[in-house]
């Protein structure tokens, strides 16, 4: 009886699986489970959706307009003369396009930053920095702009820098510096000198980096003087551009006062006498091209590149609705509301979103999808936080640290409810619960702003202070500790206790100019020209660059398990006893 229903069940087992094997043609696997795209109630043609849509083009064209000039640098005027220089000199954005390989986009960070910050013009900071593909690897670019103010580096230049460093370390990204510098801007030496952030971070940095196995190799196309010089004294591979590049602590006017010496530039610290007498330079080009050819040979020399099998297997769907939607998703007006999910739907793998605790905490939207084939978790405002929002943020901020799930956050947040009913029902002890998961939280973080970030609902929701791997804005986001009609207000009514005497004419005009003031403060453009973000980005832009961060994030870990560094340790920059050593020495 027994064998007999043994033979039975045999011939099912085999049944079934003959019928799964019905062709020799490889078939892609049956999900897992049902799949449940998100529906949309956006039409595409419907006034809002037009209104929407000329808003965010106003905004995009302002900003490319903005970036136009930026990438222009010093000047047409400044450049042709700074090219007279020397034969076959290239602009600093024409370097880093022959650095790069030929098909590779550059995802450029901060092309804002110090935007009417100065006195004078500094376009970008001086400074260019973004991610590219060098001789098939993604790599960390840091090239100086020698048209602007001369390369030299103000406050926001070393942030600029610096920012790019974090990036590269929390991503292992390999690092090449093109430099071209007359080191710190003195007027401002004492804040980018002595600081924990100022500019000697930028060397510990490097040290700490090679000391972790991340290639530090420098470009030298021009002048290298001062605290630069040791841009590339701290390489692990150094090219020097002949009879052009020049490394030296103190140029010849310097060394004269200093020491009586008279002597000239290449003789000092040109490139033939340091590839052959003193072996700061490893390399010794005839051209910007032949040295930016060299970077590239030196690339190649790190050895194959290697691609994880998960990564080469992945499938990817693209969302049901198209990524364009996302441009016309926003209203204009700030205050109307609209419903996250219709974000969601366009930035997630075939629309489909597994979503958390639905039904509690209305205000705030939790659940699981896939990014370019990567699981993540995301976190979207639809409203105040109030305590049920915050516990159900934090329980599900603490599954996807246990489970190692990315965490994307889509922040559109006006902050934690405020009155006696929600003190009395404990929010500051429920915020602060939120916040501590997000502060704690061992996987990688993601930020897009997509609206206002207020308050403290900046920090619960993962704003700059708590670490995201990368954090974008939308060109209509906003960015402050309140609302620029709230904290009007309290300032109005404050400065009034103080001095009851003024006018009521006067206390308005103060508020006016006050409540002015904050809303320029709160403007996209005041938070990218500060550096509080890696960049304004085009809403349709969203998924893909999404898509990047964690490509580079799932890259790291496998490069993190294979040099033995536990989970959650990514050295990162300021955090002393990571696993690194001395690093490459110049000897």
């Amino acid at each position: 009886m027994l064998s007999r229903s043994l033979k039975r069940a045999s011939s099912s087992f085999i049944l079934c699986t003959r019928t799964a094997r019905r062709t020799l043609i490889p078939q892609p696997p049956l999900p897992l489970v049902t799949p449940r795209p998100l529906p949309t109630f956006h039409k595409f043609t419907s006034e809002d959706a037009k209104a929407n849509r000329s808003y965010m083009t106003r905004l995009l064209e302002g900003l490319d307009e903005l970036r136009s000039r930026a990438r222009e640098g010093g000047g047409k005027e400044t450049l042709e003369k700074w090219k007279a220089r020397g034969e076959g000199k290239l602009s600093a954005r024409e370097r880093v396009a022959a650095l790069l390989d030929p098909a590779s986009p550059f995802i450029e960070l901060s092309p804002l930053a110090a935007h009417e910050v100065y006195p004078d013009p500094l376009p970008g900071a001086g400074i260019i920095t973004g991610i590219g593909m060098v001789a098939g690897r993604k790599c960390m670019i840091v090239a100086n702009d020698p048209t602007v103010k001369g390369g030299a580096y103000y406050p926001l230049t070393v942030k600029k820098h610096l920012r790019a460093q974090q990036i590269a370390l929390e991503n292992r990204l390999p690092c090449i510096y093109l430099v071209e510098s007359g080191g710190a801007a003195l007027p401002y030496q004492a804040e980018v000198f002595p600081d924990h952030d100022h500019f000697g971070r930028i060397f510990y940095n490097m040290a700490r980096m090679s000391g972790l196995g991340i290639p530090q190799i420098s470009v030298v196309h021009g002048i290298s003087v001062a605290g630069g010089a040791y841009m590339p004294a701290m390489s692990d591979v150094v090219i020097i551009v002949k009879n052009q590049g020049r490394i030296f602590l103190a140029g010849p006017p310097l060394v004269k006062a200093a020491t009586g010496e008279i002597v000239d530039d290449e003789t000092l610290g040109g490139g033939e006498m340091h590839t052959s007498i003193s072996g700061v330079a490893d390399y010794l080009a005839t051209s910007d091209s032949h040295a930016l050819g060299l970077a590239r040979e030196a690339m190649k020399d790190l050895g194959p590149v290697t691609v994880s099998s998960s990564t080469s297997s992945r499938t990817v769907k693209e969302p049901l609705y198209s990524t364009k939607e996302l441009d016309e998703i926003v209203p204009s007006d700030p205050k109307q509301a609209y419903n996250p999910r219709e974000i969601i739907a366009r930035l997630v793998d075939g629309s489909e979103f597994r979503e958390f605790k639905k039904e509690y905490g209305k205000t705030i939207i939790t659940g699981f999808a896939e990014i370019h084939g990567h699981t993540v978790g995301i976190i979207a405002n639809a409203g105040v936080l109030l305590s049920p929002s915050a516990l159900k943020s934090t329980h599900f901020i603490n599954l996807c640290s246990q489970r190692g799930i990315p965490l994307i956050f889509l922040v559109n947040v006006s902050g934690y409810m405020v009155g006696e009913k929600a003190e009395k029902g404990g929010i500051a002890k429920d915020g602060a619960k939120m916040v501590r998961a997000v502060a704690r939280a061992k996987v990688e973080k993601y930020t897009v702003v997509v609206g206002g970030s207020y308050g403290a609902g900046n920090y619960g929701m993962c704003g700059r202070a708590y670490s995201p791997r990368f954090l974008w804005m939308w060109p209509n986001s906003k960015i402050c500790v309140m609302g620029p009609d709230q904290l009007s207000t309290v300032m109005h009514t404050v400065q009034g206790k103080r001095s009851s005497s003024t006018g009521s004419d006067e206390a308005e005009r103060k508020k006016q100019e006050l409540k002015e003031k904050i809303e320029k403060q709160s403007d996209v453009l005041f938070s990218t020209a500060r550096i509080w973000d890696d960049g304004i980005i085009k809403p349709s832009d969203t998924r893909d660059l999404l898509g990047l961060g964690l490509e580079l994030a799932h890259e790291e870990r496998s490069t993190r398990k294979s040099v033995g560094m536990g989970r959650g340790n990514r050295g990162e920059i300021g955090a002393d006893g990571d696993s690194g050593d001395w690093g490459v020495f110049r000897m």
